[in-house]
This record gives C-alpha cells, sequence and structure tokens, in this order.
C-alpha cells in the first residue's frame, strides 16, 4: 500500500516527465492505430458489402488474438531490428484484426431486406453502400476502433523493449524510477486508455443514427 500511496507524490514531482512520455506514448501508439484504420475498415466494409470473407475475418482476427506483442516484437527483430519501427509494426498487428472484423460484422450483419428494398427503389450498389449499410454499421464500426485503440495505447508500454520508449520507460525501469515510479506510470497508462476509450464511446454516441437514439431515450424513459 505504501508502494501505491507514493505514486502519486511521484507524479507530482514528475508531472514533466510523464507528460513527455505520453506526447511519446501516443505517437507509438496513434500511428499504428491510423494505419489500422485505413486498412482495415475498406477491407471489411467491402467483405461485409460483398457478403463474402466471412472465414478471413475471422482467422485474420483469432490469429491477431493468438500472437502476442512481446512475441511479434521479437519477432521482428531479426527483419527490422530494435527501434520504432518495430513496435509500431507490432502495434498495427495488434489493432488492425477487431477493426476488421467490426468493420465486416457491421456491413455484413445489416438486414438483407432493407438492403433489398433500397436496391427495389433503384439504389445502385454503391448508393446501397452509402446511403444504407454505411450509416447503419458507422456505430459498430466506431466501437471495432474503440477496441482497437484501448488495446494499442495500454499495450504500447512494450515499445520500450524495442527502444522506441514511451511510458514503458517508467514501468519498466524500475531501477531509475523506483517501485512508485513503476505503479505511477502504470496508473498513467490506465487513465489514459479510459480517456482514450471514453473519447470513443462519446463519438459512437454522436455516430448512432437518430432511430437508435430515440430508441435508446425511450428505454432510459
Amino acid at each position: 500500500m505504501d508502494v501505491i500511496f507514493g505514486a502519486f507524490p511521484f507524479m507530482i514531482d514528475n508531472v514533466g516527465l510523464l507528460l513527455t512520455k505520453t506526447g511519446d506514448h501516443l505517437v507509438i501508439s496513434l500511428i499504428p492505430l491510423l494505419a489500422a484504420i485505413i486498412l482495415g475498415v475498406p477491407i471489411g466494409i467491402w467483405l461485409g458489402h460483398a457478403h463474402r470473407g466471412e472465414f478471413l475475418a475471422v482467422s485474420v482476427t483469432n490469429i491477431g488474438r493468438a500472437l502476442p506483442s512481446l512475441a511479434l516484437i521479437a519477432i521482428l527483430i531479426g527483419f527490422v531490428g530494435i527501434g520504432m519501427l518495430n513496435a509500431m509494426i507490432a502495434l498495427f498487428l495488434l489493432a488492425f484484426p477487431p477493426i476488421l472484423s467490426y468493420a465486416f460484422q457491421a456491413v455484413d450483419s445489416i438486414d438483407r431486406d432493407l438492403t433489398r428494398a433500397a436496391r427495389g427503389m433503384g439504389m445502385s450498389p454503391g448508393q446501397v453502400l452509402l446511403k444504407v449499410e454505411l450509416p447503419l454499421g458507422l456505430p459498430m464500426i466506431i466501437a471495432g476502433i474503440r477496441t482497437s485503440a484501448v488495446l494499442t495505447v495500454s499495450s504500447a508500454t512494450i515499445a520500450t523493449i524495442a527502444g522506441s520508449g514511451g511510458l514503458g520507460d517508467v514501468i519498466l525501469n524500475q531501477v531509475a524510477y523506483g517501485m512508485e515510479g513503476v505503479v505511477a506510470g502504470a496508473i498513467w497508462v490506465a487513465v489514459l486508455a479510459i480517456l482514450v476509450d471514453q473519447a470513443f464511446a462519446l463519438l459512437l454516441r454522436v455516430s448512432a443514427p437518430a432511430g437508435v437514439k430515440r430508441l435508446q431515450s425511450t428505454n432510459a424513459g
């Protein structure tokens, strides 16, 4: 308990250090996340729109869950060496599967009667995707990004092993910062992950279709 209580004075005394490490941590986290979004969302949407590729989406997700990030960093050392690129590739491989899977499910799970009705009204496949499937699937797509964001931010501490910095420099350096610093860094990462989660939760509520919002308000009442 003394170590836990000692973590808070450490934060106050070293707030500049922690803020600097937080900036590095966010860079290490958000670049792989952005790359995973740019690649995973379009592929997932395309596969979901075509109602194909469920095996691919599920397989990629399962493989991503089965590969520990630490093992990925160790494997990548043989290909790209030690450094930020190593950590970012490992975090990208961690972030990509949930984004792909959620994007696929978001579009693939849309009621087929709705898409058939849209086509019956004269909409082209592209219009069905843009005006029906994407608006309805957007909350689930954002939920996938939210899951990956929290996973990436919380896992980016391992970037220190690859020599990339971030809050892992504090958490994994007990010799320099003591146990109070280790605990303080862990608390800092946990709070950062919660803030990222809540930011995406807000975006998720904003992106919900109007009908869903009305239903949620009715249920809450």
